[in-house]
């Protein structure tokens, strides 16, 4: 056990660190649809090895991550088991939520869905990963819409939400009056400035010497100032009572402030979700479900969809439009189909079957302009489109009967030199003899030709003053002599040494 002189939980398999392979995300052209010059992307695979992934070209770019992770509660679903070891469960959050910190923007924040098998825990594994600072809020959703009468212990009624952020100063959006919070305000009297309630303060928030004078009422009656004295001088309350804003209570003894709708800023989101309509509930999403798939079984549904108004409440409450969001749990595409019609632009990872049963043609029919879930409340109407990808295999296979390692044979050398970019941390752009870059005076050249001095002058001559170059090849010539602007590995021997080429990203 390792002693770090801190607060912190620990449990079987926490640092056996893995280097995980940033592996190419390839586009299935058949499958993408709609609009060609999208940045929306669909992924399909493995998730810890797409969000390492995405993070050479996403990281510090994405402002709201929803997940809706497995909540291991020892359960079968249809789509997918919901019971591991507590420890196992740890690691595959952990190592995910290490990538959500190098994804989020530093204005962003990420929103966690479980219950109460794990909630605890999973707080106290993302206080050691973003800081306790940075933790903004528990939100208790009510995902049931009626109580389990044949529970033995409590009706599980509700669902947790960890909100963290990136930074301290992050502040969330505000956001509109429900129904019930304008229920006060009303307006009899046909006020052309719109609803309106008395009550709000009259007096000055600080003592104001300036601000103490007496109001004569129409009957005669002199209204003292209060303690602090009045909110406004003298010449703007005048001006206030002219326009109605200020009246005089019915016997004449006091003046009241007449506060209007339309005056009034969004208010900060609550942290307790109970109310249905706003958020809506578990079977609210299977309903959603069945109106865009009505010959499916309900059974053959996905067994655990969030409902559409609950992902559209965390999206106003983080994002605006055009930001990105993420969503690697992505389970039957309910956070992407939500991120679509408010304008966002999103990225959406998953494993199982469900990504072609569920999630594409989902998100086609939003394109399309399906009309369920929020449709009418965000006037969505249709169109964009997303670009649709499979995680490619390792680079490197190892020889079933030998311990070494060799380029996957489902590689073209394309592939090959965009991987090898990615992992060295160049941006893969071919130009010329050059693949990549990773600043302006750093070159990446990968070769399957046998290299020798002639030939690394012969890229030596392409660089300009203060630029380098790091070359990858198979055969190289045993005694080069290089210059000191250029090095050479070796595939595969010194790409091993970069990560590990697991098929699996646990």
């Amino acid at each position: 056990m390792l002693k770090q002189g801190k607060l912190e939980l620990t449990w079987v398999g926490k640092y056996e660190e893995k280097k995980i392979e940033p592996r190419i995300l390839i586009e299935d052209k058949s499958k993408s649809y709609g609009d060609p010059n999208t940045e929306n992307m669909l992924i399909h695979g493995d998730n810890l090895i797409a969000l390492k992934a995405l993070e050479q070209d996403f990281a510090g770019k994405i402002k709201c991550i929803f997940i809706d992770p497995p909540y291991n509660t020892k359960q079968a679903f249809h789509d997918y088991d919901d019971g591991i070891e507590h420890s196992i469960w740890l690691n595959l959050m952990k190592n995910r939520i290490e990538l959500f910190y190098e994804l989020l923007h530093e204005d962003g924040s990420i929103f966690i869905c479980v219950d109460d098998n794990e909630v605890h825990y999973l707080k106290v594994l993302c206080d050691e990963i973003f800081g306790r600072e940075r933790f903004v809020s528990t939100i208790i959703w009510r995902s049931s819409d009626n109580s389990n009468n044949d529970a033995k212990k409590f009706s599980l009624d509700h669902n947790y939400i960890l909100v963290y952020s990136k930074s301290e100063e992050w502040v969330s959006n505000k956001i509109d009056r429900s129904e019930s919070q304008m229920g006060h305000y009303s307006n009899p009297d046909n006020d052309p400035r719109g609803p309106w309630f008395d009550g709000n303060p009259i007096s000055s928030p600080k003592p104001r010497p300036n601000l103490k004078y007496d109001i004569i009422a129409p009957n005669g009656n002199v209204i003292s100032p209060p303690s602090n004295g009045w909110r406004w001088s003298k010449e703007t309350l005048e001006e206030k009572m002219k326009t109605g804003e200020i009246r005089f209570n019915s016997d004449y003894t006091n003046i009241k402030r007449r506060t209007y709708l339309y005056e009034q800023k969004g208010l900060p989101p609550s942290t307790l979700w109970v109310d249905l309509e706003e958020t809506g509930h578990n079977r609210q999403a299977k309903y959603e479900l069945k109106k865009i798939f009505p010959d499916t079984p309900t059974s053959e549904l996905f067994s655990t969809p969030k409902p559409e108004r609950l992902i559209k409440k965390i999206l106003e409450i983080s994002t605006k439009p055009d930001d990105y969001v993420l969503d690697s749990f992505l389970g039957s595409g309910t956070t992407a189909a939500v991120a679509h019609k408010m304008g966002r632009k999103w990225i959406g990872v998953e494993l199982g079957e469900h990504c072609y049963s569920c999630c594409i043609p989902r998100l086609k029919a939003v394109i399309d302009g399906e009309q369920g879930g929020i449709s009418k409340a965000v006037n969505w109407q249709g169109g964009g489109g997303f670009k649709f990808y499979e995680l490619a295999e390792p680079l490197l296979i190892k020889n079933s009967k030998l311990p070494i390692y060799s380029i996957n044979p489902s590689y073209t050398f394309d592939m090959m030199a965009e991987a090898i970019c990615k992992i060295e941390g160049f941006k893969y752009k071919p130009i010329g003899n050059f693949h990549g870059k990773s600043s302006e005076n750093r070159f990446i050249h990968v070769t399957n030709e046998f290299v020798n001095s002639k030939y690394v002058f012969s890229l030596v001559n392409e660089l300009e003053e203060r630029q380098s170059l790091l070359i990858y090849c198979t055969k190289m010539q045993s005694d080069i002599h290089l210059p000191d602007n250029v090095e050479i590995k070796k595939i595969p021997k010194d790409l091993l040494t970069k990560c590990s080429f697991e098929s699996e990203g646990m």
